[in-house]
């Protein structure tokens, strides 16, 4: 079946992770450098409080527990402002960072190939990125689908 989401197509799997700085609060910054000695599990989401980014943010964080097992660290990022991240994580207990690839809009959502032009939004996708900055899974989901956990913590357990 056709993809419903438009042309984008994922990165390709032991390519090398674009790199990134971005806002994740008032004071802070967070880069894809700061975690080169670990795996990083990308969550690209289209906005803080939408259904089915609840939905994505809310099982990842459930998983903590297990991705962290493999000295895995998560990262939320969409095209929301750092307030509404930060109003999002308080209202739903999230223990991660959500980044904020707000100005210049979808910077880094365009180099992962997540994000649509047309609603100005990211999609919901993930991608797990190895120890050597390499791009270990990239999980692109339909335009109605929730992205799997589980997928990601099957490639974290096969990078150990």
């Amino acid at each position: 079946m056709p993809s419903l989401r438009g042309p984008a197509r994922p990165l390709t799997v032991d390519s090398t992770a674009p790199a990134f700085s971005l806002r994740g609060g008032p004071d802070i910054s967070v880069s894809l450098s700061d975690f080169s000695w670990s795996p990083v599990v990308l969550l690209f989401y289209k906005a803080d409080f939408h259904t089915l980014c609840v939905r994505q943010l809310t099982l990842f964080n459930e998983a903590l527990p297990e991705i962290y097992r493999y000295r895995a660290h998560v990262l939320g990022i969409s095209t929301d402002n750092i307030w509404s991240h930060m109003a999002f994580a308080n209202e739903y207990n999230l223990h991660f960072p959500l980044l904020s690839d707000f100005h210049p809009k979808g910077r880094v959502c365009k180099a992962y190939n997540t994000y649509q032009k047309k609603d100005g939004e990211s999609t919901r996708d993930v991608y797990v990125i190895n120890k050597h900055g390499k791009i270990a899974c990239a999980e692109i989901a339909e335009a109605e689908v929730v992205p799997s956990v589980e997928g990601a913590i099957k490639t974290l357990e096969n990078l150990e």
